[in-house]
């Protein structure tokens, strides 16, 4: 059996880094809602710089650090991949559907069946 191993943030230092982006991400949504007077150009910029910077910090944190070489290492599979052919997709589209049109005639072929065998032959309700 596998185990897996739970990461957690180790250092004061990048828990620092992570309250820090916390409190930029509230500081810019309180800014954006308090500079109303200003106008909305000083609003979204006051937003925006908070926000990139809250997510600047955040990276640079471990835990950021760990997220860019996750999006990295998906990324790196994601072109190992081999897509299907144009032809072979709209194939495979057809038999999904062509499966699902089958059940769906099976359930209530199925359904009317029993239907027919519980209300009418059984019990004698007519409807």
């Amino acid at each position: 059996m596998a185990t897996t191993q739970v990461q957690t943030v180790s250092t004061g230092a990048d828990k620092a880094k992570l309250a820090a982006a916390a409190a930029l991400v509230v500081a810019a949504l309180a800014a954006f809602y308090l500079l109303g007077k200003q106008g909305q150009l000083v609003q979204w910029a006051a937003l925006l710089v908070g926000l990139a910077a809250a997510v600047a910090l955040f990276f640079a944190s471990e835990s950021g650090r760990q997220l860019a070489a996750f999006g990295r290492d998906a990324w790196r599979e994601v072109r190992k991949v081999v897509w299907p052919a144009r032809k072979e997709a709209i194939q495979i589209t057809a038999y999904v559907f062509g499966f699902v049109i089958v059940m769906a005639l099976f359930l209530w072929f199925t359904d009317k069946t029993l239907e027919w065998v519980f209300y009418d032959l059984i019990l004698g309700w007519k409807k």
